[in-house]
Parts: structure tokens; sequence; C-alpha cells
């Protein structure tokens, strides 16, 4: 069957797969999800969710930095990817050799349309359609955020500090929230922020995210002491950054985070 990925390129298969490997972490934890445990034979080593394939199935490197001698021996007939987070070198020398599926996620509907394809491919239809309907379901009550688009950076990397900025899905997980990025359209998609940014920029909140940088407790100093004004927040990036099934849990982690910014701005 010849079936069409989110970069519009046509994918070849002989069959639905029975030897997958996936490139993404996200969308690793969407094939368990839908119940490909037997034909899943490779992951990258940030494929932590579920604990049991983190520990058990063979790790072909890196989302970026994969060990193409690895993948060669597990034989695959299906390897799913994304745009953003793996190279394109790497994309280009497996797509010589096998059926490699690309998603380009920038919004909750292409997050939607990636799970749903992902399920035909795979010959899991109803169980992608139940996941897509409860995550879709899930966001609907998140409509009405009492943020008031309180302006916000939302912080990836540390040394140099870098921000999730607009055209991407953080950024538009952010606006679910009722956020507005602070950070300009025209500064790209992850920007680093200077000095002369920090010093220049009004903020309500700045978001530490958990990863890629895992910012702790430590480093909240050291941004309050670029803008005192604004309160610094650690966040479960993986509720922001990652758009496969986990989706289903965000909702909930973001009204709680809402309720509890929304409380401290009204004391």
């Amino acid at each position: 069957m010849v079936v069409t990925d989110q970069m519009q390129r046509s994918i070849t298969l002989n069959s639905n797969p029975k030897r997958i490997i996936s490139l993404v972490p996200s969308q690793t934890e969407l094939l368990a999800d839908l119940g490909l445990d037997s034909e899943v034979v490779g992951i990258t080593k940030f494929c932590i969710h579920p604990n049991r394939w983190f520990r058990e199935k063979p790790r072909i490197g890196g989302t970026k930095n994969v060990k193409h001698e690895v993948i060669e021996s597990l034989n695959p007939d299906l390897i799913i990817a994304n745009k953003e987070e793996n190279s394109r070198e790497d994309i280009a020398k497996l797509s010589e050799q096998y059926p490699v599926w690309i998603s380009d996620i920038k919004d909750l509907d292409s997050a939607l349309t990636m799970i749903e394809s992902v399920g035909e491919i795979c010959d899991r239809i109803p169980q992608a359609k139940r996941i897509s309907d409860e995550i879709n379901t899930s966001f609907e009550a998140l409509a009405n955020s009492e943020l008031n688009q309180k302006r916000v950076a939302y912080l990836i990397w540390n040394k140099p500090y870098m921000a999730a900025g607009h055209d991407t899905f953080i950024n538009h997980m952010l606006g679910i929230c009722g956020f507005e990025n602070a950070v300009s359209p025209t500064m790209g998609r992850y920007p680093k922020l200077d000095m002369d940014w920090w010093e220049s920029v009004e903020l309500d909140y700045v978001l530490l995210s958990s990863e890629p940088f895992p910012f702790k407790a430590k480093h909240i100093e050291d941004i309050k002491k670029l803008v005192p004004s604004a309160r610094v927040e650690i966040v479960d990036g993986e509720a922001f950054s990652w758009y496969g099934s986990r989706l289903i849990k965000s909702p909930e982690y973001f009204r709680q985070l809402i309720y509890d910014l929304s409380r401290t701005t009204s004391d």
C-alpha cells in the first residue's frame, strides 16, 4: 500500500508493518498505547515511556545520531520519524533503504492527524480513533483559561537560555493554556535570549521546562535575577511537547497549572 506522511511524501509498504523502529519518544509511547508491542523492534535512548520498552527494547542511538548498523541488524519494514526531532541527514540515508514515515507537528490538529494516520498504517484504526477522541474531548475543557493572555517565556535550554518561539507545538500548547508568548515571531522557532532581550521584555511568568534541559529549583533564582517581577515555575516538559498519546494526560496537568497560577495572580 502507498501512504502519505505529513511531509506529503509517498511511502510504499508491502503490508501493515511487522518490524517498526521509532525515532521519536512521544510516537514510541503512542505505538505502545496502540498495542504494538511485538511489532516495535527498536527505539531511541530517549524513548523512556513505557518503562518496560525503555528497559527491554533494542536502542538505535539518539534521535539525532542514530546507529545505522543497529538499524540494519533489526531489518525494519517501517521507520517512524519526525521532521523536527530527527536529523535531515539520518532521514535521507535511512530513506534509501527503508520506508520512513515522517510526522510534522505544529499544533493539536496535526498531532491528532498523526495519531490517526499511524493507527491506519499499523492496522490499529479503532485504537487510534479512541485515543484521538479522548484527547480532543479533554482539550475542549481548556477553552476558557483564567490566565487572560499573561505574557510568558518558556525556556527549553540553559547556557545559553533558549526559548520556544512561534510556529512550534509548545507555542500552540501555551496558547491553549491562555498564555501569550513574549518571544517575538521574528526571533525564530527556538531563539537564544540575550541580555538585551531580558532587559527589554515584560513578563508575567517564566516557565522552565523539565526537558530537553532538566531545569531544577536551583535555576529559578538565576532567572529571578533577570526578571524580578515575573513568577518562575518549573513545568512538565512532556505535557507541553509530547504530541502522541501522552496528550491524554496534558489537559489535567494544564488545568492544575492554570488554577495554581491564576490563584496566585488573584491573590
